[in-house]
This record gives C-alpha cells, structure tokens and sequence, in this order.
C-alpha cells in the first residue's frame, strides 16, 4: 500500500492506493494522525486504514501535475520533524566517496575504513549490535521541502547536488518507542564540493534542505531496490543513472542504522517524527556534473510510486551574519 497526502478546498487529505486504485481515506485528517491511532490502539497502519475505509477516487497523476500532492506526512509543529541520515552504507558508495578525499595508496582515507567496518560487521544477527555508521543531521521541518517544491540552495554554497536515497518515516509512540510508518523516495539534498574540501566539512555539507515523497510504502521493503535519478535542465536530461538501494545492495542491515539512531534517548521523544535517510552510491557530482538554478531533480523507483521531483533554486547571498546582545 502506498500512502500520500494531497491538498484542496477542503484542507488536508490522506490518499491510500494498490496499483492505480487511489482513493481518499474516510476521515483521515492526515498521515500523523492515521500514525498516532495506530500506535494508540496497536494495530498496523493498514489496519486502521481499513478500519477508516476508503471514499473518493482520486487521480495521483494528475493532482501531481496540479501541484497538490504535498508532503506524504508532516508533524503539527514542524520543528517536531528530524531529518538525518547515514552514510557509507552501500556497495558502491565508498568510491565515490573515497574519490573525494584521495590519500597516497599506501593511506587507506577515512570513508574507505569506515566503508570497510560497515562490510565487515554492519549486519549482525537479529538482536545483536553491528558497528555504527557514519551519521549526520540535516535539520527539523524547517529544513523539509516538499514534492514538486524548489530545493534553495544557500548564496554562501558551494554546490547544489542531489543524492537518490530511500528514507524511513518513523513515529515516536507515547511509550518512547519508535514505530516505523513506511518508506520512502528522498532527496538527500548537499553541498559535495565544500565536503571535498576536507572531511572534516561533511556536517557543513550536509545542513540543507531535503525533499520526501510524494508517497509512502508502507510494509516490507524489497531487499533489491533499482531507481533512476536524472538531472533536466530546460527540459532536457543532462544526466541520468541507474541507482541501487535495499539491503541487497547494502553494507548495513537497515536493523543496524535504525538502532544507532534510535538508541539516543533524544530520538526517542514521544510523538515526534523522523525522516532518516539511508544513502546512496549514486551521485551526479562524481560525473563532473555542476548544476545550476533551474535544473530539476527527479528520483524515481518502482515500489515507491510517483517520481519526486524539485526544480534548483539559489538564495542570494546575505553576507555575514551579526548577533545583536540583548
């Protein structure tokens, strides 16, 4: 089942669909609240879902096209929402990293150590701890763009790269417990170049904006995940790849990232929500590829239903930022 919310004259609706069947969610104020109900009464989403049953038909593609598909989920209080994510957790992407920060061949670089840890014991037996994984925070809902949405690039960027990545949503119940919602497209949205400069940049890089969506799989992920991400400039493709993700294609079990996030007492406050990104391989930087405003972004995977797509902007510069004591 996939899930996504769309906007009308009437507010907020939630939109379940199997196949090209979509219709809206009877008395659904929105996907939180579905979450929350479910927590609630220990039932699974789909569960409640059926329970609500479903009401008017409703055409995906063409709302898309409108412009009123919207975020598949969003906390009340948007500052409740956490965007994170890890890095160097599939085969692949220690490369591209490595590629970044190249040292003498004798010098094994960081990634490559931290690439090779996660290869040698980033999936660990059901109820055991594997090694944890490169982490790092983007930012609350103030940082999520939606769906069809510009991403902004800050005027003091150095670059503006996509990153094709499945992204869990998960609520945080009354009990403290994180409770996953379901899977979805994102774009992991960072500055490479000033991460280029020096490892040591890579929390820099990563304070941007992100884009999720615009529906959610709820239940099982497929083990092997084969999207396509492109860049179009003008309406035609500059750059387009294949991408890999699913535990299949991965040097983590996605049981391992979640612990080594979750297992922070900080991430575990009751009804928040987060959205954590589990990486890529695939990158339109590696290919020499310097995007430009106006250029859009679309990710695209089987399982996950509609394409995301964000067109580039740039925020003019703002200059040097002064604190004024009070």
């Amino acid at each position: 089942m996939l899930l996504s919310q769309i906007t009308g004259p009437g507010g907020l609706a939630v939109v379940a669909r199997d196949g090209s069947e979509a219709a809206v969610v009877r008395g659904a104020a929105s996907t939180y609240a579905l979450a929350v109900e479910a927590a609630e009464q220990g039932r699974s989403l789909a569960q409640v879902i059926a329970a609500h049953g479903l009401g008017e038909a409703v055409d995906l593609v063409a709302l898309a096209a409108a412009g009123r598909v919207t975020f598949p989920v969003m906390h009340p209080d948007p500052a409740h929402l956490h965007l994170t994510g890890t890095g160097l957790t599939h085969l692949g992407s220690a490369a591209t990293r490595d590629a970044m920060h190249a040292k003498p061949e004798a010098e094994m670089t960081d990634s490559m150590k931290m690439f090779r840890m996660g290869l040698e014991n980033g999936r660990p037996a059901p109820g055991h701890e594997g090694v944890q994984p490169e982490w790092f925070y983007k930012g609350n809902g103030a940082a999520a763009v939606a769906p069809g949405a510009a991403l902004q690039s800050p005027g003091f960027a150095l670059d503006a790269g996509e990153e094709p990545e499945i992204a869990g949503i998960y609520l945080i119940a009354a009990d403290g417990t994180p409770c996953r919602i379901g899977w979805t497209l994102a774009n992991e949205f960072s500055d490479h170049v000033t991460e280029r400069i020096n490892y040591l940049y890579l929390a820099h890089s990563k304070l941007r904006q992100a884009s999720f969506g615009p529906e959610i799989l709820v239940g099982d992920l497929p083990a092997d995940i084969r999207g396509t991400s492109r860049i179009r400039r003008d309406g035609a493709v500059i750059w387009e790849k294949p991408f890999l993700s699913g535990e299949a294609n991965m040097s983590h079990s996605f049981a391992n990232l979640e612990h080594h996030h979750f297992k922070y007492a900080l991430f575990r406050q009751p009804g928040d929500l987060h959205v954590h990104m589990f990486g890529t391989a695939t990158l339109s930087f590696a290919d020499g590829i310097s995007t430009a405003p106006g250029d859009v972004f679309e990710i695209e995977a089987e399982p996950f239903g509609l394409p995301l797509k964000n067109p580039l902007a740039v925020e003019p510069a703002s200059g040097v930022v002064q604190v004024r004591p009070l």
